[in-house]
């Protein structure tokens, strides 16, 4: 996956939502459902982030079978090409996982001040 580096000095948490054995929402599934909603094909989404049509497929089919309502609503291709959007239900996970992702750097923020004084410069 194409991630942009972290700035020099930064800490980055990496939050992973667990649904019995499976990895029900990481990093890398909001990255691929955010690039959906973008681009509007899994195709692309998949391009844009690169990783393969396939990998994509499956992360995709791992998250809605994990949630109770599908992330992604998805039209086959054909003549008129295949299609995809974010379901309400997508678009409330996304911004929860965004939310959770801000709280912890918010959480973060003392502990991390304390180890940043440690860091050779």
């Amino acid at each position: 996956m194409m991630l942009d580096p972290p700035p020099v000095n930064s800490v980055r948490p990496r939050i992973r939502v667990y649904h019995s054995e499976d990895i029900a929402l990481g990093p890398g599934k909001v990255n691929l459902l955010e690039a959906i909603e973008r681009t509007g094909t899994l195709a692309e989404a998949a391009r844009s982030i690169g990783i393969s049509y396939m990998r994509a497929w499956h992360l995709l089919q791992t998250m809605n079978a994990c949630f109770r309502e599908p992330l992604v609503h998805t039209s086959r291709g054909g003549s008129g090409h295949g299609g995809a959007s974010l379901t309400e239900a997508g678009h409330a996970v996304v911004a929860a996982y965004r939310r959770m992702e801000a709280e912890s750097l918010r959480a973060l923020e003392p502990a991390w001040l304390a180890i940043l004084r440690h860091l050779a410069p």
